[in-house]
């Protein structure tokens, strides 16, 4: 890795960074087992450089001292549940002394970055070659219907502040909105102070009733610009939640090939291009390949909706023995083990985050993480 003089370079705070990813791939989109987000440091630390990898282990951690590297951004998080007691036996134990040691910050962007559809499982498409891309697991329960009521004078001013804060997007569509032009009808009393009209009196308005989506995770701030360019002292809306599945959020992804390929040829194109020692594989009950379907780390929880979206063949890993005879000759699976199907996702971090911060140092590590050897 090339040496670089840092004080020539931009420092910024740990929370710029981390700010950035969040916006990237929301911590509400992480599972519930997992451990996403700031594990070891404080927000305003300064930092200097930052090292990124898919694992941290001692090795890493010495080459974050080596290049003076204050922050590491991991895909899977040092630690996932509960520590009573740190010591020196556990390799855990030892990372977390030589992190507070060394005054070096950790960061993990887990299973919230293989929910968007920006994340992991693009980087694995890509490498394939798949196109007409879908999410295979799409999750419920992300989105909100705001509905909100304005005079019309002043839709559009409302409108471009809620678009602006994130509203109404949906896929490849933004500025999406439903309006619907009716009379709104009130009566403030002696303390209020209305935009419109006088307290005591009854006014009838000319409004439109706007309906945008809105991501969860975007809620405060939809609702933050929502107040400020309304022009009423008291907005009326309401905040539905929805229970339709979010196209751009959930596991694993499903695409298609440029031509269908003979299923021997599909493997060992994929054996190239994520640079595999081996690929386990249920029998080659098709002939060929077109429709596939992918998951990065551990998807055999998948299966099914390979199954359902009619893929030839699902890539994923982590496959326990009992889990290939579920592909019931339905569908070929191919097991390209859990480092090999994600190594690449710190290319991933890599290449966003310098094209955000043009003038700040970021390291991809170059330690080999892998805990499988091959023969």
């Amino acid at each position: 890795m090339q040496q670089i003089n840092y004080c020539t370079l931009d420092k910024m705070k740990i929370k710029e960074i981390t700010n950035f990813l969040e916006s990237w791939a929301p911590p509400s989109l992480q599972e519930s087992y997992d451990n996403a987000g700031l594990i070891i440091g404080d927000p305003s630390d300064d930092i200097s450089a930052v090292l990124i990898t898919l694992d941290i282990t001692e090795e890493v951690m010495d080459e974050a001292i080596n290049e003076k590297c204050n922050l590491i951004i991991a895909h899977h998080p040092l630690i996932f549940s509960g520590i009573k007691r740190i010591n020196k036996n556990h390799w855990v134990d030892k990372c977390i002394r030589k992190a507070i040691k060394n005054d070096i910050a950790i960061y993990a962007i887990h299973t919230n970055l293989d929910n968007i559809r920006t994340g992991v499982n693009l980087q694995i498409a890509a490498k394939i070659g798949l196109n007409n891309l879908k999410v295979l697991n799409p999750k419920s329960s992300t989105l909100s219907k705001l509905t909100v009521f304005v005079p019309v004078e002043s839709k559009h001013e409302l409108l471009n502040g809620l678009f602006k804060a994130g509203a109404g997007k949906i896929g490849n569509y933004d500025l999406c909105s439903f309006q619907l032009d009716g009379i709104g009808t009130f009566r403030g009393n002696q303390n209020a102070n209305p935009a419109i009209g006088s307290p005591n009196t009854d006014e009838h308005v000319n409004e439109t009733r706007i309906e945008v989506l809105v991501h969860r995770h975007l809620e405060g701030d939809v609702l933050s610009a929502m107040r400020k360019h309304h022009p009423y002292e008291e907005v009326a809306y309401y905040l539905s939640e929805l229970r339709n599945e979010n196209q751009e959020v959930g596991s694993g992804m499903i695409g298609y090939l440029d031509k269908e390929m003979d299923v021997n040829h599909f493997l060992q194109s994929l054996k190239k291009s994520m640079n595999l020692n081996s690929i386990k594989h249920t029998k080659l009950i098709k002939d060929t390949v077109s429709k596939v379907a992918i998951c990065g780390g551990s998807g055999s929880f998948l299966l099914q909706s390979a199954i359902r979206a009619d893929a030839d063949i699902f890539i994923s890993s982590d496959f326990k023995y009992h889990d290939y005879f579920e592909a019931n000759d339905s569908i070929v699976i191919a097991d390209i083990g859990h480092y090999e199907s994600e190594v690449f996702t710190k290319n991933l971090l890599y290449d966003e985050l310098t094209k955000t911060f043009t003038s700040f140092v970021f390291c991809l590590s170059i330690t080999d993480t892998n805990p499988i050897k091959y023969l």
